[in-house]
């Protein structure tokens, strides 16, 4: 009876190794019955055994992670967390703050990953495997301006320079406000990533009008009024008025940009 149980153990850890070696960083059901030439259920019904005896531990339902032999617990955080993406979120990319770190268009650290999702979200917020996300809904034909990048042999997309500056003036809270927008907006003005005809392509692709009035405004704050992006802002701009940051309301109007700039930042000041 020992031999047999011997014998058994042995032959689970050889297809568990042959799950890990062929399946990669993120294990899914699906990838476990495929490599293991099992169904699903039996391959569920594994995943969770081999995760009671602590070889696997559960990002989600149906998603695993292996357990390295040296760690003291199941709930490590992933060496690159990015590759979680694609099959938590995907059709998705990185995006916001945690792009703008990419790039190097900022040096402040954000522990949350900003992501943009095609999927419907219910909760912006969401921590998997002790590791914080925040999601924001993206409808597919708003996926451009993306570069992959290689993760664990797993394939991320991040939004370019460009789009991560555009995102973030759209929805300045995924650029961590916009006063963090701004300054990530200066450093790209300086970057060799800075083409101002490719910020005016992705800004009237995205057709949200308070971009070109939030990219007029700070543009004059830092590049001056006669640099060639401002008459393209001000060609594009659009009915109404725009609030600067959305989630800061502003308590005075830039008529010239059809903006609302809060008093309180450090903005030079401009036609009332």
């Amino acid at each position: 009876m020992a031999q047999e149980a011997q014998n058994k153990s042995s032959r689970s850890r050889e297809r568990l190794s042959k799950l890990i070696r062929e399946g990669g960083e993120l294990l899914t059901v699906e990838h476990a019955a495929r490599i293991l030439d099992v169904n699903n259920d039996e391959a569920a019904k594994t995943m969770a055994r081999w995760r009671n005896q602590g070889w696997l531990s559960r990002v989600k339902r149906g998603v695993y992670v292996a357990v390295p032999v040296e760690a003291v617990s199941a709930e490590r955080a992933l060496e690159d967390a990015w590759v979680l993406i694609p099959e938590l979120f995907g059709p998705a990319y990185v995006g916001g703050w945690s792009a703008a770190e990419h790039w190097d268009l900022t040096e402040q650290i954000f522990r949350d990953i900003c992501v943009f999702s095609a999927r419907p979200v219910a909760k912006r917020q969401q921590v998997m495997h002790n590791i914080p996300f925040v999601v924001t809904h993206a409808a597919p034909e708003q996926h451009f301006g993306t570069k992959p990048v290689w993760k664990k042999e797993q394939k991320i997309l991040v939004s370019d320079p460009a789009k991560t500056i555009v995102d973030m003036l759209s929805n300045p809270w995924t650029g961590g406000g916009i006063q963090h927008v701004t300054d990530c907006l200066k450093q790209f003005f300086k970057s060799a990533h800075f083409n101002a005809d490719q910020l005016v392509e992705y800004a009237a692709k995205l057709a949200n009008g308070a971009v070109f009035k939030r990219l007029g405004f700070l543009t004059s704050q830092t590049l001056g009024e006669n640099h060639p992006l401002i008459a393209a802002c001000e060609a594009r701009l659009t009915k109404g008025n725009a609030q600067l940051d959305p989630t800061h309301k502003g308590d005075r109007l830039i008529t010239h940009w059809r903006l609302f700039v809060p008093s309180g930042l450090s903005f030079k000041g401009g036609t009332e």
